[in-house]
């Protein structure tokens, strides 16, 4: 069968806050001036928002410069917040409110709303094809495609109908080339083509290690009693040891709906630590455990996030293209937010693009001339700079990066004293197992806690069954010989899909050491979080898209 071409002036990959967003501006701009621009999106979901899973609290600046009318345009951000809360959990039964005076200003959640982006997404998806965007859903982007004189100029999709084996399937059909005279990867946290690119090209070669946390959230349905609409918790503590990055929050939404999850910074040291079962723990504290009693799940997900700082954010034009959104990094981990720098980030491309191509020059030079002027002027970048110590401070001890970000926020004005930046990637940071104190979780009792599996169908995840594991091991001796002897197979442990179990040579879970222990890989539970392809120690487990329209379907996550 041949390989179909399409080919767009633009080509987006990746549907999520900053590609849509993208997409849009560039529109906005050509119908503004009268001139006509063709522009592809492209997004490995089988539904928009499909991959989307946000808390979220959602500073509308950026989403006002793209639609200054949303609120009268059915977008679905309604639940403004209206109590903001703060507390540190000394064990699993104590606690203390931490005054909002004592909180840094980034943390302050005033004039901000509590929305499910997958909705957002969906809304945004809606007013792109309104204006004339092509959305394609359920192809997933599988490698750039490089001109002769080594830029992108396209991306080929994943084939469909492939089995399991290599053989092609009777429904097999080829992938697809989509060229574009310039293409911008949206894939969010940790993109495969975004990690292929940023070494192709060396973008991170001048900034320092980037760093990822996993954020593992539930959606609630609550009694009437229960529900405060408007109402934000924040914590920090327990059930996280003080030397690991973190926190909890819990939204209130409406319609009886609350948002709750557990964010871990993958740079624990740990081997036998669970974000998972941490999570499941923290709904039994009092604080959290009070607004889920009498209620039932709805929901459940898992995502990474790009959480370093300015000082890791790698160049973002290269021959070709750009970075924007997680891909690139420009989400604010000192605000807990994400969604308003993705928009920003996928505005601030648009215009820079258009810009330069008043005069039909597509040059690097002038595109990355271009969006580092406009994104230098912007509030984005003068957010992100104020914020730029706080995860170096933080992967140092939470107290004192708690400290020293309140001094440098709310009594210096945003003025740094210090450089922080992060000194190593998070896979560098495991520990041997024998040099820890086992971690023992207790049994989920089915109502406030659960198991993996039984979490899974929550999320909608679906692969076709025969299909190729895209879960890859570079070496297949490593996972026995490093992850199972030297950290007693963490992969086991980090990942909130049960993906990743160590088997003895019965098929059973193995408990100690043998040269027989095999690393089993349950692909289809795969909820494209990306936690195996940063954490794994050795770099040797690599996350490649599935066939397109596969892994999670979340609706209001």
């Amino acid at each position: 069968m041949t390989e179909e071409e399409l080919t767009f002036d633009v080509l987006i990959v990746g549907a999520g806050p900053s590609g849509l967003s993208a997409a849009i501006k560039l529109k906005q701009l050509a119908i503004k001036e009268d001139r006509v621009i063709s522009i592809c999106v492209i997004e490995k979901s089988s539904t928009l928002g499909g991959h989307i899973v946000s808390g979220a609290i959602i500073d509308t600046t950026a989403l006002s410069e793209l639609f200054p009318n949303w609120k009268a345009e059915k977008c679905p951000i309604k639940n403004r917040v209206t109590n903001d809360e703060f507390y540190f959990f000394l064990n699993k039964s104590n606690s203390f409110k931490i005054p909002n005076f004592l909180i840094p200003k980034s943390l302050s959640n005033s004039g901000c709303y509590i929305a499910s982006l997958s909705d957002v997404v969906k809304w945004l998806g809606s007013k792109a094809e309104e204006i004339g965007i092509e959305i394609f859903t359920g192809f997933a982007a599988t490698e750039p495609i490089y001109g002769h004189a080594g830029d992108v100029i396209g991306v080929k999709t994943g084939e469909f109908g492939r089995n399991r084996d290599g053989s092609n399937g009777k429904n097999y059909t080829p992938g697809i080339a989509i060229k574009a005279k310039f293409t911008i990867f949206a894939e969010g946290s940790r993109g495969q083509l975004g990690k292929i690119l940023i070494e192709k090209y060396q973008l991170d070669k001048n900034s320092c290690s980037q760093n990822y946390a996993l954020g593992i959230k539930e959606l609630w349905e609550i009694p009437t009693e229960n529900s405060k609409p408007g109402t934000v918790i924040h914590s920090l503590g327990w059930p996280l040891h003080s030397g690991t990055y973190g926190g909890a929050f819990l939204y209130h939404m409406g319609n009886n709906r609350v948002s709750i999850g557990l964010i871990v910074g993958l740079n624990y040291k740990n081997p036998w630590l669970s974000p998972f079962q941490e999570f499941q723990k923290l709904k039994t504290h009092p604080k959290i455990l009070k607004n889920l009693q009498g209620g039932k799940r709805v929901g459940y997900g898992a995502r990474s996030l790009t959480a370093g700082s300015l000082y890791s954010l790698p160049k973002y034009i290269f021959p070709g293209g750009a970075l924007i959104g997680c891909n690139a990094g420009f989400l604010n981990s000192s605000r807990i937010k994400g969604s308003h720098s993705a928009i920003k980030s996928g505005i601030l491309v648009a215009e820079a693009f258009h810009h330069s191509t008043k005069n039909n020059d597509f040059s690097t030079a002038i595109l990355l001339k271009n969006f580092e002027e406009k994104f230098k002027k912007s509030w984005l970048y003068t957010e992100l700079d104020t914020a730029k110590n706080f995860k170096g401070l933080m992967n140092k001890s939470m107290l004192f990066g708690g400290v020293v970000t309140y001094v440098e926020q709310n009594i210096l004005r945003n003025k740094s004293f210090i450089k922080v930046p992060s000194t190593k990637p998070d896979h560098e940071n495991l520990i041997s197992s024998v040099s820890c104190q086992r971690k023992e979780y207790p049994k989920p009792d089915g109502k406030i806690t659960f198991d993996r599996l039984s979490s899974l169908p929550l999320s909608g995840v679906n692969h076709e069954e025969n299909q190729p594991i895209h879960l890859k091991v570079k070496n297949p001796q490593t996972p026995n010989s490093i992850n199972f002897k030297i950290y007693s197979g963490p992969e086991s442990r980090y990942c909130p899909a049960g993906v990743y179990e160590y088997l003895d040579e019965d098929g059973q879970p193995a408990v100690e050491y043998t040269e027989k222990v095999k690393l089993h890989i349950n692909s289809q539970n795969c909820l494209h979080c990306k936690a195996c392809d940063i954490k794994d120690p050795t770099q040797n487990l690599v996350w490649v898209a599935p066939e397109g329209g596969g892994g999670p379907n979340y609706e209001g996550m």
